[in-house]
């Protein structure tokens, strides 16, 4: 089977933006190899509370749990539990140039206005290419936020296979389409993605939200002063979302949503979005739960360590071969 890689960072709690994504990796678990990671080396770029990262980092692993991965099908690790994600991104340190990392605009993002920057930081896509590379990955689900990214991740490898003989295999990107939940916008401001970072409570829903700020949020979420209802991305920003939301909650196509609340108000739609939303996150939270109870979490976490080290050693021992380091 080809193999997906995907990672997700342990830092804030994951909003509905990440859970539409993360549902797409539930589809691709039966006919992929599928890799997912908790990225928590990643998150060390900035500064972390070390407690609260721990507790983050298996909090996400039981979500990626309860919204329907299973463990049998999919292996589910933490990326600082795989040594070999570190090492080769040193390797791939020195086959990558200052130049490509200065225009990554990811990190001009994060870094502008900051009086100090981490190495970490700027070096962040070379350890993203580690991850991807250590496991002869096929396809990588990535937002347009990351593509870029992706690009370098391919240019490196190229680059790397090019002077030494075939020891990548080079990824190719799985985007999906902004109907299809792609970029998911923040409900007070719909020209803006929906963040984990956004410090308005009102500008996203968390998996583990309780019901009354789910309702809260999507009743006084931004649309505009038409009461008409249709999909226009560009003139109708809000309703579009909202709308994008409903669809991916409901499994109902966008056209057909539309012709349902034809001649009604946002009220409506809303009103009905609220129970789309709540009605599914009942579920995850009531599994999410009996995850962390049982501790069973840890179980499939050692598991998919132990695979994905496997998996990785061979990788990166080819690497060393190639760079001419001394193994045995």
């Amino acid at each position: 089977m080809k193999r997906v890689f995907s990672g997700v960072q342990p830092t804030g709690q994951i909003h509905l933006g990440n859970y539409i994504t993360m549902k797409n990796f539930v589809k691709q678990q039966d006919d992929k190899d599928c890799l997912y990671c908790v990225v928590d080396l990643h998150s060390i770029t900035v500064p972390q509370d070390p407690e609260q990262l721990k507790k983050s980092t298996i909090e996400l692993a039981a979500l990626y749990l309860a919204i329907g991965l299973d463990p049998k099908k999919v292996t589910l690790f933490i990326q600082s539990q795989v040594s070999a994600h570190a090492e080769l991104a040193w390797i791939l340190n020195c086959f990558s140039y200052m130049g490509e990392l200065n225009r990554m605009t990811q990190f001009k993002d994060k870094s502008e206005g900051k009086k100090a920057v981490t190495t970490g930081l700027f070096t962040y896509p070379l350890l993203m290419a580690s991850d991807i590379l250590l496991y002869d990955t096929n396809y990588v689900p990535v937002g347009n936020d990351q593509k870029q990214h992706l690009e370098l991740t391919r240019d490196i490898a190229i680059r790397f296979n090019n002077r030494f003989g075939d020891t990548f295999v080079v990824p190719e990107p799985i985007i999906a389409k902004v109907e299809d939940g792609a970029r998911i916008m923040a409900f007070d401001d719909p020209t803006q993605k929906m963040s984990k970072s956004n410090p308005n409570e009102h500008s996203k829903i968390t998996l583990l939200e309780t019901p009354s700020k789910i309702k809260k949020t999507i009743m006084k979420s931004t649309t505009d002063s038409e009461a008409n209802i249709q999909y226009d991305l560009i003139h109708k920003p809000g309703v579009s979302n909202l709308l994008t939301i409903y669809s991916q909650f409901s499994g109902e196509s966008i056209p057909a949503i539309v012709a349902k609340y034809e001649g009604q108000g946002y009220g409506s739609l809303k009103k009905d979005l609220v129970d789309v939303v709540q009605g599914e996150l009942d579920k995850v939270q009531t599994d999410f739960q009996k995850i962390i109870d049982s501790g069973d979490v840890y179980d499939v976490l050692k598991q998919g360590r132990d695979r994905a080290t496997e998996l990785s050693t061979v990788v990166l021992d080819r690497v060393k071969k190639q760079v001419g380091f001394v193994t045995f």
